[in-house]
């Protein structure tokens, strides 16, 4: 029987998702399931969600919520990571409304960009303690992060601790049938290719028997145009040759080319949705009672198994039959143009014996060079991180390629530090 722990389970929705697909999973379904979050309301209120659930399919696993973190760690096999440090108040608000008086703008700020640095840098400490507690007490687990910034964590639990990690997204998924269903193709009998990073991971080969189907791909975006959603993808696929897989939302701030005070007409013309990110958070926190009631009050609750590779991952691992992910690793070798010490997204097989990545060989030139613009970033925030060198800091921020088209050298540097005093102990000192 496995233990899976679920770290930040007051997540209710995504605990759901999660722990419910692994309670529909024969071969998973007797496990236990450890709850812990720092929240005790919302940790009861997913506690009563999944008992429902669990009720409602046999009363197959065990369930167990806890206040201890060490306690929820101890013994276990899985570890997801699903937490937010600093919520949306105060540190998500801190992280849109200083950077707004230095008239720099945002659409998610949670990956890269001045709200994905300062996002990671008060994530990363907990996330060394999350692993402190996993070499005490469940040294051999495997760690399933789906927090972001994906790779920046991701990567500094695999370059900092000695625990099994693999980063987990939902943009991979969903990337080659969202490009097909824009344009009018048909998704069925697809076969696909994706590596990068996340969040900018490539559509390397889109085929259906044999037949590359991006001409017709390209051809329908020019005379259809772009559908409204995913203008900013669909120019990124005519310019550098490749669709990429987040959403146009992240990837306008991910590159210097979109999000402009100087060309303020661009933002129509892509659809880019500013301040789209506090906007969610507003809407999430107010739909919650209405949600509270359909999740947690609702004993007939049911659920179907969702795309979410975690319990895939896990039933793998258990069965020893294995399956195909995108998974974030780092690059040991695997796409042979971007760092050794960066955290990849590539093809990963599981199996009894973990997870294997796939070779990937080069990436085309223009692909590597867009991947490296936001490396950069990230192995300059981990570095931050780990030294406690506030220096870094401004070199992430002076590297992040939005950033750095819209301010001059010394007002980076001073948003920084009025991000630092903003964020108060959210933070760890700096020197």
């Amino acid at each position: 029987m496995a233990k899976i722990t679920f770290m930040g389970a007051g997540s209710t929705v995504f605990a759901k998702n999660v722990l419910g697909d692994v309670m529909l999973t024969p071969a998973l379904q007797d496990s236990q399931l450890a709850l812990y979050d720092i929240d005790p309301q919302r940790l009861q209120e997913s506690e009563g969600m999944l008992r429902n659930i669990n009720a409602n399919y046999g009363n197959h696993a065990t369930i167990i919520a806890y206040t201890d973190r060490k306690e929820a760690l101890r013994g276990a096999d899985y570890v997801v990571n699903a937490i937010q440090v600093g919520g949306y108040e105060p540190c998500t608000v801190i992280d849109f409304e200083v950077p707004k008086k230095y008239g720099l703008r945002q659409t998610i700020g949670d990956t890269l960009g001045i709200g994905g640095i300062f996002r990671a840098l008060r994530t990363i400490p907990v996330m060394l303690d999350f692993a402190r507690d996993m070499e005490e007490v469940c040294p051999d687990a495997w760690f399933l992060n789906y927090t972001n910034p994906m790779s920046i964590l991701t990567g500094v639990m695999l370059r900092a601790t000695p625990i099994k990690t693999v980063g987990l997204c939902h943009s991979v998924q969903v990337c080659a049938r969202g490009l097909l269903e824009g344009v009018g193709m048909a998704a069925d009998h697809v076969q696909w290719k994706i590596a990068g990073i996340n969040h900018m991971g490539w559509l390397l080969e889109i085929t259906r028997d044999g037949k590359d189907l991006y001409p017709e791909i390209k051809q329908r975006s020019k005379a259809m145009g772009a559908p409204d959603w995913d203008r900013v993808r669909h120019e990124i696929m005519h310019r550098f040759g490749y669709y990429v897989t987040e959403s146009s939302e992240h990837n306008a701030e991910y590159m210097p080319y979109f999000i402009k005070s100087q060309y303020p007409e661009l933002i129509e013309k892509f659809n880019i949705p500013l301040d789209e990110y506090p906007r969610r958070c507003v809407a999430q926190i107010k739909g919650w009672e209405k949600m509270r009631d359909d999740l947690v009050h609702n004993k007939d609750i049911t659920h179907q198994r969702t795309g979410e590779y975690a319990s895939y991952i896990i039933e793998a691992m258990e069965t020893d039959r294995p399956y195909k992910i995108g998974g974030n690793v780092m690059n040991t070798g695997l796409i042979t143009n971007l760092p050794q010490e960066a955290c990849v997204e590539v093809p990963c097989l599981v199996d009894a014996s973990g997870i294997s990545p796939c070779y990937v060989g080069d990436l085309p030139p223009q692909l590597a060079a867009l991947n490296m613009t936001n490396i950069n970033v990230h192995l300059l925030t981990i570095e931050a991180a780990l030294t406690g060198k506030k220096e870094h800091i401004y070199h992430a921020a002076m590297l992040d390629p939005h950033t750095a088209s819209e301010l001059p050298i010394d007002q980076i540097v001073a948003l920084c530090d009025d991000l630092i005093e903003e964020h108060g102990d959210w933070l760890p000192k700096f020197k």
